[in-house]
C-alpha cells in the first residue's frame, strides 16, 4: 500500500511536457530519475568549487604560478555563472531543458577531468569549462524543478539547496586527504570529475525521453533582458546581486579575517564550516516556512536578519567568540533558496521561469565577481578589516530592504 501511494505521488510530479499515454510504469520510472537529477545535480553544484579551494596552495606550490593566476582561479567561478548562464535560456529553447542540462554535465565532467593534468593552461582551461557547466545547471534547475514538480517546488528546492550545501562540505573537507592519498593536488581536483560522471549517467535517460518542443504559450525561448523593465526582474536581479556579493566574499575571505584576528588556520576553516553546515537545517526551516499561508516574508525578514546581526558580530566581537557570527551567518544563507524558490513560482511558462532566472544569475554573478576582489583590494589598501566589514554590514542592510520589497504582492495575493 504504501509503495502504491508513492507511485501515485511520483506520477503527479511528472513532466508535463511527457506522453500522457505513456504506461505508468514507465512514467514512474522517469519520475524516479528527476528526483535523483536534483540530488546528484544539487551534489555536484558547489564540490568543483569548494574542493578548488581547499587545495590552492598545494597547486600552486606543485605548478608555482604567480598572484595573477592564484586570484583568477577563485574568480573563474563567479564569471562563468554570470556568462555562460546568459545563454541558458536560449540554449535550453533549441534543444530542450533536459538536453541542455545533459550538455551541461558533459562539460562539467571533461572540464574536472582537465584538471588533473599537470598544467596550468589546463588547469585554468578545465576551470572554465567546468563552470560553464555549472552555470547552465545553475539557471537551468529551478526550471527543471518546476517542470517536474510542479506541486512540490518548495520540497524540491529544498532538496536541491541541501544537497547542493552537503557536496560543498564535504568537498571542502575530503579534497585534502584525497590529494594526500592520491599523493597529487590536481589528482585531489580530477577525482570529482567521477561524481559528475555518476549524475551524467543518471540523467542521460531523462534527456532521451525528454524532447523538445514549444512550451506554454507557443514559445521554448523568452528573452531575459526585457525582463529589466518588470518589478520582479529588477527585484529578483537586485536581491541575486547583493546575496550572491555577500556570500562569495564571505567564503573567499572569512577565514583570512579570522585568522588575521588571532585564530589559527584550521581555526579559520572550521568558523567556514560551521556556516556551511547550519545552512542546511535553516534551509530546511526556512521553506518548511514559505509554504505556510503568509509566512514567505516572515522566512525572507528572519535570514535577512541574522545576516545582518551575523556582520554586526563579526565587526565588533573578537576572534575568541567567532562562533557566533558563524552561526548567524549560517542562517543567513537562507535568502538563496527562498529566492530560488520565488524564481520557480514566477512566470506563466517554464520559458519565463527560465528567462527570469537567466537575467537574475547572469547579472548577479557578475556583480558578485566583484566582491572577492573589492574587499582584499580595500583591506590591502587600509590595512584592516573594519571598512570591509562596514560595506559587508551595508550590503546586508540592503539585502534586508530587497526581501522585504520582493514579498509585497506575494503577501497581497495571500487571503
Amino acid at each position: 500500500m504504501a509503495s502504491e501511494t508513492l507511485g501515485a505521488a511520483l506520477d503527479e510530479t511528472l513532466a508535463p511536457e511527457l506522453d500522457e499515454h505513456v504506461p505508468a510504469p514507465r512514467r514512474r520510472w522517469t519520475a524516479w530519475l528527476a528526483v535523483a537529477a536534483v540530488v546528484l545535480i544539487g551534489l555536484n553544484l558547489r564540490a568543483g568549487i569548494t574542493s578548488a579551494s581547499a587545495l590552492f596552495h598545494g597547486l600552486q606550490q606543485l605548478l608555482g604560478y604567480g598572484p595573477l593566476v592564484a586570484s583568477l582561479l577563485p574568480t573563474i567561478p563567479v564569471l562563468c555563472f554570470a556568462v555562460a548562464g546568459a545563454a541558458t535560456a536560449w540554449l535550453s529553447g533549441r534543444i530542450g531543458l533536459e538536453r541542455s542540462i545533459a550538455f551541461a554535465l558533459v562539460l562539467l565532467v571533461a572540464g574536472l577531468a582537465l584538471r588533473g593534468f599537470e598544467s596550468v593552461g589546463l588547469l585554468l582551461a578545465g576551470t572554465v569549462v567546468a563552470m560553464s557547466g555549472l552555470a547552465i545547471c545553475n539557471v537551468a534547475m529551478p526550471s527543471f524543478i518546476r517542470e517536474h514538480f510542479a506541486h512540490r517546488t518548495s520540497a524540491m528546492t529544498g532538496t536541491f539547496t541541501i544537497t547542493m550545501a552537503s557536496g560543498a562540505t564535504v568537498a571542502a573537507a575530503v579534497s585534502v586527504p584525497l590529494a594526500a592519498q592520491l599523493d597529487s593536488p590536481t589528482r585531489g581536483l580530477a577525482v570529482w570529475a567521477l561524481l559528475a560522471a555518476v549524475a551524467l549517467a543518471a540523467f542521460l535517460p531523462l534527456a532521451a525521453v525528454s524532447r523538445p518542443r514549444p512550451l506554454a504559450g507557443g514559445r521554448r525561448h523568452v528573452s531575459p533582458w526585457p525582463l529589466l523593465r518588470t518589478r520582479m526582474g529588477l527585484l529578483a536581479t537586485a536581491l541575486f546581486a547583493t546575496q550572491a556579493l555577500l556570500v562569495y566574499a564571505l567564503m573567499s575571505w572569512l577565514p583570512f579575517i579570522m585568522v588575521s584576528r588571532g585564530l589559527d588556520a584550521a581555526g579559520g576553516g572550521l568558523i567556514l564550516a560551521v556556516v556551511q553546515v547550519l545552512s542546511i537545517p535553516a534551509v530546511i526551516v526556512l521553506l518548511a516556512m514559505a509554504t505556510r499561508p503568509r509566512l514567505l516574508r516572515p522566512a525572507f525578514m528572519l535570514t535577512a536578519s541574522c545576516s545582518l546581526a551575523g556582520y554586526v558580530a563579526l565587526l565588533v566581537l573578537p576572534a575568541q567568540l567567532g562562533l557566533v557570527p558563524a552561526v548567524l551567518l549560517g542562517l543567513g544563507f537562507g535568502v538563496f533558496p527562498l529566492l530560488m524558490l520565488v524564481i520557480s513560482r514566477s512566470g506563466s511558462s517554464a520559458a519565463e521561469t527560465t528567462a527570469l532566472s537567466t537575467l537574475a544569475q547572469s547579472v548577479g554573478y557578475l556583480f558578485a565577481a566583484a566582491g572577492p576582489f573589492g574587499l582584499g583590494l580595500l583591506h590591502d589598501a587600509v590595512g584592516s578589516w573594519t571598512q570591509p566589514l562596514v560595506l559587508m554590514l551595508a550590503g546586508s542592510v540592503l539585502q534586508l530592504l530587497l526581501c522585504f520589497w520582493i514579498t509585497a504582492r506575494e503577501r497581497k495575493a495571500q487571503p
